[in-house]
This record gives C-alpha cells, sequence and structure tokens, in this order.
C-alpha cells in the first residue's frame, strides 16, 4: 500500500519520455502459469529465456510468439544467462549457480549442473540469490542478499554459521549496536566469484540486497543495492576487490577486518572505510528499489544513450540512466529517468537489449511484496527526444551536454536552473531523508556554439554530496521539450 501510494506520488512529479520516441508493448506470456517473470536474456541462437519465479525456464521465439517450457525445478531463479553455445544456460537461484542445458537437442534441458554453491543459507525467506554475469575470463559473479531481521534462522543451516554480528549485548553512542539485516551465515551481503573451475572467492562485502549486477564498457563490474537499515538511498557501486560498500552485517565474513564484531565497531570508523557509491537514486524522485544495470551497447539503435548503463527499478514504473565518469581515479556521476509510466509496469527485476538493439526486454516479478507482474518490451521508434545526455563535474560547476541542440536564449537564463545539494544519512535507521538540502546558485551560465553544451558556474562544490538539478523552461531549437526534469549528481570528489 504504502509503495502504490509512493508510486502515484512520484510518478505524477516526474517528465514523460515522449510515446514518439519510445513505446511499451505488452509480450503474451505462456497459458497457465503464474506471471512472476523473474529473469531475461537472449541466447546466442536469438531465443528470449525467460525465469519465473516459481521454478521455470521458458524460451521466447519472439519472431513467431511460441513459448516452449526448457528447464523446471528451480528456486526462485532471479537471474539467467545464456552461455556460448545454443541449448546452454547458467540460472542464479536460492541454492545455487546451475548450469542448464539440452545435451540430446529435443529443445528440453536434460542436464542440470552445479557450477557452485560455496555459500551459506539458513532458511531465511530474504536470502536470495543475485546474478549472474561473466566476465570475458569466464569468472562468474554472483551477490548475495542479507537475511531479514523479521525472520529466525532454521536448522540445520548451510554453510558457517555465526551468532555474532546481529545486536551488541550493550547499546554504547556513536557504536554500530545493531545492524538490521544480518548475515548468519558465509558471504550472506557479500559479491562473489566463481573461477572457470567453480572455485568461490569473496570479491567485496557491505551490501544489504544487492539486486543486480552489470560491466560497464571498460569491463568494470557494478552492483546495485536497496534502501533500507545503512542504505540511505538506492545506490550503484563500484565493485572492487576487498571493497566495504557500506552495510556492517557481512564484515563477519571479511578476512581483512580480522574477526572483530562489526555491532562493536565505531561508526565513524565504519563511515571513513566504506567505499561511497558510485552513485545514489534520490528515494522516491527517481528510484524506490533499484536492480540491474545493463551496459547500452547498441551504438544508437536504441537512442542515443550508448555507453551509459539502463538501470531497471522494482518499485515504480521506470527505467533510469547511470551516466558514469571517473574523477580522482574513482567512478561517480549523474542519475536521470529513461523512462517513466506510459504503459510501463512497475516490477522491473531484469532488462535485456533485443540482438537487434532496437528494443529493451524487462521482466517484472512482485516477489511476494505486491507489485506488477509480467513481460513487456520498450522500442525505440528512431525519434530522438530533447534529453540531457550526460552530466559532468568541472572545476567551477557543471557542464550539460544535450541529445539535440537547446534554444540559446532559453538556456542562458541562470533562473532555469534550480540547484539544491544535501546528503544521505549513513545510520541504522531504515532509509534516509534527504538531509542538509542547501541551495546552490548558479552564477554564470554559458551555451557552446552548436548549442549541444551548456556550462553552469556554481560556487563552493563540496564532496560527498549529491547536486540535485532541475531544469525548466528550456527547449530544443525544434522546439522540442526538454524530457529531463531532474539530474542528480553524486559528488565523491572534486576535480583537482
Amino acid at each position: 500500500m504504502r509503495a502504490a501510494l509512493l508510486g502515484s506520488l512520484a510518478i505524477a512529479a516526474m517528465a514523460q519520455v515522449p510515446l514518439e520516441s519510445y513505446r511499451v508493448e505488452n509480450v503474451p506470456l505462456p497459458r497457465d502459469i503464474a506471471p512472476e517473470v523473474a529473469g531475461v536474456a537472449f541466447g546466442v541462437d536469438g531465443q528470449l529465456a525467460v525465469t519465473f519465479r516459481r521454478g521455470y525456464l521458458y524460451l521466447l521465439d519472439t519472431k513467431t510468439g511460441r513459448w516452449k517450457r526448457f528447464a523446471e525445478g528451480l528456486q526462485s531463479p532471479l537471474g539467467v544467462m545464456a552461455a556460448d553455445k545454443p541449448g546452454e544456460y547458467f540460472v542464479a537461484h536460492l541454492p545455487e549457480l546451475t548450469r542448464v542445458a539440452d545435451t540430446d537437442g529435443d529443445g528440453v534441458a536434460d542436464l542440470y549442473e552445479t557450477v557452485a554453491d560455496g555459500w551459506g543459507i539458513s532458511g531465511n525467506y530474504h536470502e536470495f540469490l543475485y546474478g549472474p554475469v561473466r566476465d570475458k575470463q569466464g569468472n562468474f559473479y554472483l551477490s548475495l542478499g542479507l537475511s531479514s531481521n523479521g525472520a529466525e534462522p532454521r536448522m540445520p543451516v548451510r554453510g558457517e554459521f555465526t551468532s555474532k554480528g546481529r545486536q551488541a549485548k550493550e547499546q554504547k553512542e556513536g557504536i554500530v549496536g545493531k545492524v538490521g539485516h544480518y548475515s548468519p551465515t558465509t558471504y550472506r551481503g557479500c559479491s562473489l566469484k566463481i573461477t572457470p573451475v567453480g572455485a568461490v572467492e569473496l570479491v567485496s562485502c557491505g551490501f544489504r540486497q544487492p539486486n543486480g549486477l552489470g560491466f560497464n564498457g571498460e569491463g568494470d563490474l557494478f552492483a546495485t543495492d536497496n534502501q533500507g537499515d545503512w542504505v540511505g538511498t538506492s545506490p550503484l557501486h563500484h565493485v572492487t576487490p576487498g571493497a566495504f560498500h557500506g552495510h556492517p552485517a557481512s564484515l563477519n565474513w571479511a578476512p581483512w577486518f580480522g574477526g572483530r564484531d562489526p555491532v562493536e565497531t565505531p561508526v565513524a570508523e565504519l563511515d571513513q572505510l566504506r567505499k561511497m557509491p558510485a552513485i545514489q537514486f534520490p528515494q522516491n524522485d527517481m528510484g524506490g528499489s533499484v536492480t540491474q544495470p545493463l551496459l547500452d551497447t547498441t551504438r544508437g539503435a536504441f537512442g542515443p544513450y550508448t555507453g551509459q548503463m539502463l538501470v531497471a527499478e522494482w518499485t515504480y514504473p521506470r527505467i533510469l540512466r547511470a551516466d558514469l565518469e571517473k574523477v580522482g581515479g574513482e567512478y561517480q556521476g549523474a542519475a536521470c529517468l529513461f523512462f517513466d509510466g506510459n504503459g510501463l509496469r512497475a516490477g522491473n527485476n531484469r532488462i535485456a537489449l533485443s540482438p537487434d538493439g532496437k528494443s529493451l526486454y524487462t521482466a517484472q516479478t512482485s516477489r511476494i511484496w505486491g507489485t506488477s507482474e509480467g513481460l513487456q518490451r520498450i522500442v525505440y521508434t528512431g525519434k530522438t527526444p530533447m534529453d540531457i545526455l550526460h552530466m559532468r563535474l568541472l572545476k567551477d560547476g557543471f557542464e550539460l551536454e544535450f541529445t539535440k541542440p537547446v534554444n540559446a536564449a532559453m538556456a542562458r537564463d541562470a533562473a532555469a536552473y534550480s540547484l539544491v545539494s544535501y546528503f544521505y544519512k549513513y545510520h541504522s535507521t531504515y532509509g534516509s531523508p534527504k538531509t542538509d538540502v542547501q541551495p546552490e546558485k548558479v552564477t554564470a551560465v554559458s551555451v557552446s556554439p552548436d548549442g549541444r553544451k551548456v556550462r553552469l558556474m556554481v560556487e563552493g562544490l563540496r564532496a560527498r554530496r549529491i547536486y540535485e538539478l532541475r531544469p525548466k523552461g528550456i527547449r530544443g531549437v525544434d522546439g522540442s521539450v526538454l524530457c529531463t526534469t531532474e539530474a542528480a549528481y553524486t559528488l565523491n570528489k572534486l576535480r583537482e
């Protein structure tokens, strides 16, 4: 109920991507099956592999609309990816990463092979497995959700068990004290690497519910997380070996933490230790529960956003954009809305670009929390929307690049750019409000000769703040209305 109310309020506040640029189409599902679509991925043969939360893997011929059940008996399969040959897929479901394959050529899987299962399970209902993605060296990557503080472990458990790191015996000011979601078994709240021979290696820790993994164009790994305890707003993290992403619970399993109890650790120490998110999506204004990040590799076939990450959103009927850049050797950048409403349902859990690059398929599942379900695709019509393509950091402000030339007279008006900065609190409370919201003055504006770039001069930029820009009254030279009304830049480091 709360999510539905927030969704209706937030949708009303956001601009709509013009229908002449993108349209939504519903994809009919197989008969007599619950429409809880959990994952999607295209195989090398062009068929769409679709997992359903109740344990099925179906294949869809997108040209004929014909479905065929390929595999079954899986446990909440939230992710699927194709192998390098037809008739073979890798599925991430609660107990393991499984290779399912059709070895006899009849179009149905007859081989179910465990690739890896070297992590803990306690029977807690919230212990989801996310992924998989694979790098060029053949390594798989997975991420594990923490156990919900609304349920207890059920013995016997798989993996090592610990009661450490859930709540301190004595609550002390400035000490973690309690973690909310907790990590009773091995690697819950961590990201993992699975080598080609099936060895499981810890990569990073500090996640709450990292429901989405993806690589950028440079081959660097990113993961989303969901707002909650110790996560002020839904973020996009750059995943690196040994990183701590903020949630204390999984420090139980970090060898470099020295066996200390996370709940006895000073919050200030963890705040300094944590690797800040590359992007923080303003809660409810943009994201509610972000999921899979997917690199746009279509070279214009899906619009002007090639090289950026499209980020699925579960709470609201939206797809977001992550426009990353490196500053001081670390990723940070701008979050923007890509698509909102216009027929798109909520519950977007996994996304996949079609082989021709002209459409984006999105798998929608309620996952027991009551949102939308089904399979849709967003189709690019070929008409470029008037949009903010990039928001880049300067030493003394920001540079906006547009998809089309702007009306220079409108764009030079400093009053057209409402800018505020704020941060989200790092604490055990569920989520955080925008904190220390400060108006930021745009002191000067300049427009490039071709009308594609606008420089905004801003005094006194500060690190570890989010700069939220809400432009208004700007049109293209062709009269088209700017469709993005909000861009939020996560400024972790200033330019030197």
